[in-house]
């Protein structure tokens, strides 16, 4: 069975790809074009959320399992593989964090993890260093509704079209872009204009598409 290649640090655990031969050998080189374009906003997203290698790790590699046993139903005319993929990371954490609130045991949460090798470590660590201001503006963001935080996440944070996070979260992209500017006000009147540099006002004008 082929597999993604494994570029550490982010597919700690390995991740099956469809069988080669005929049409589904097409199925690999298009999932691993995928993986490649979007291992590292996936990482990033993780990387905002937890300052844990370990967990990050796991994270990107549930996400990207997770991608791979649904790809089949991956349609590009319904939107980009990243918005398609961000909405995967978004149920993989929802989950992650049920788990942990219901605090299921260490040897479950251990099951079938891989540990990082160092130097894997090391890349995390730096990758996850880089993503402190997002914690930041993250943590800022509890202060919102749930639905201007996930807007100015997956737009500001993520790097996402306003379509591609309309995508992700199932509403009209005119709507979306109307949360993003109140969401944006908000948050500069929460954690300052330091902070939330990425959400001034002149950035609106970015979000066209």
């Amino acid at each position: 069975m082929s597999q993604i290649p494994s570029t550490s640090p982010n597919s700690p655990r390995s991740v099956p790809a469809p069988q080669e031969g005929g049409p589904a050998g097409s199925a690999v080189a298009e999932f691993e074009a995928l993986y490649r374009a979007n291992v590292a906003v996936v990482t990033g997203y993780f990387a905002r959320r937890s300052a844990e290698p370990q967990t990050v790790a796991d994270l990107t590699a549930d996400t990207f399992v997770q991608a791979i046993t649904s790809f089949a139903t991956f349609d590009p005319r319904k939107g980009t593989s990243r918005a398609w993929v961000l909405g995967i990371a978004r149920r993989v954490y929802a989950g992650h964090c049920q788990a942990h609130s219901q605090q299921r045991s260490r040897v479950e949460r251990l099951a079938g993890r891989r540990e990082l090798a160092p130097d894997e470590v090391g890349d995390l660590i730096d990758r996850i260093d880089a993503q402190r201001p997002g914690r930041a503006l993250v943590t800022g963001l509890t202060t919102l509704p749930a639905a201007d935080r996930a807007v100015v996440e997956l737009v500001d944070l993520a790097g996402l079209t306003a379509k591609e996070a309309a995508s992700v979260l199932g509403v009209a992209p005119g709507t979306l872009r109307m949360r993003l500017m109140r969401a944006r006000a908000r948050l500069r009147g929460v954690v300052g204009p330091d902070l939330a540099h990425g959400t001034s006002p002149a950035s609106e004008l970015e979000v066209t598409t």
